[in-house]
């Protein structure tokens, strides 16, 4: 028997700073059996830095081929493809075809492996951006998840303060590399 996806549910309040974007979210995120804490905590984190009434989850880790998030124009045209973690580079270059922006926020002990290896291929993407969160602050927001949780954000000069319930952390990713016009306040 299939094990079945555990739901969180999320209110994330978001204020950017940096894109005069504010905004009150409900997220539902159905995390895999096979997806941590972890990971589930850096695509909460990757829609509050990314965050417009457009932005969704995909489908998740059982569907290969689709976005961790996405945000489609009205045409149904993708304007931002989202990845967390360490893609395949072909699959990359796959949504590098079909999106407007993409962007990938790697973390964990292989990402800077990961980057090393994919980096020449990788900064041949013009509208590409890829991010590194430090493990130490993918595991403190790990800590944060619940199967209810109030989130805030505040973002400004691309430092992210994330808070839930007493805990509030400076989440600061470092860009390892931005393609012109494919930068965060790009929409």
């Amino acid at each position: 028997m299939a094990l079945k996806a555990t739901i969180f549910k999320a209110e994330l309040q978001v204020s950017d700073m940096d894109r005069h974007y504010y905004g009150q979210h409900a997220l539902t995120l159905a995390r895999h059996p096979s997806e941590t804490d972890e990971r589930m905590m850096v695509r909460v984190l990757a829609f509050a830095l990314f965050a417009s009434e457009g932005l969704q989850f995909g489908k998740g880790l059982s569907t290969d081929d689709e976005a961790d998030l996405y945000e489609q124009d009205l045409t149904g045209l993708i304007q931002r493809w989202i990845d967390v973690g360490t893609p395949d580079e072909r699959d990359l270059r796959k949504a590098w075809g079909r999106a407007t922006q993409v962007v990938v926020l790697s973390y964990g002990r292989t990402a800077q492996t990961w980057w090393n290896l994919n980096r020449d291929k990788l900064e041949k993407l013009s509208n590409l951006t890829v991010l590194w969160l430090p493990q130490e602050t993918t595991q403190a927001l790990a800590a944060l998840a619940e199967r209810s949780m109030q989130i805030q954000c505040s973002i400004q000069d691309g430092v992210a303060w994330f808070s839930s319930g007493e805990t509030t952390l400076q989440v600061e990713p470092v860009t390892l590399m931005i393609s012109p016009g494919a930068g965060r306040d790009h929409a």
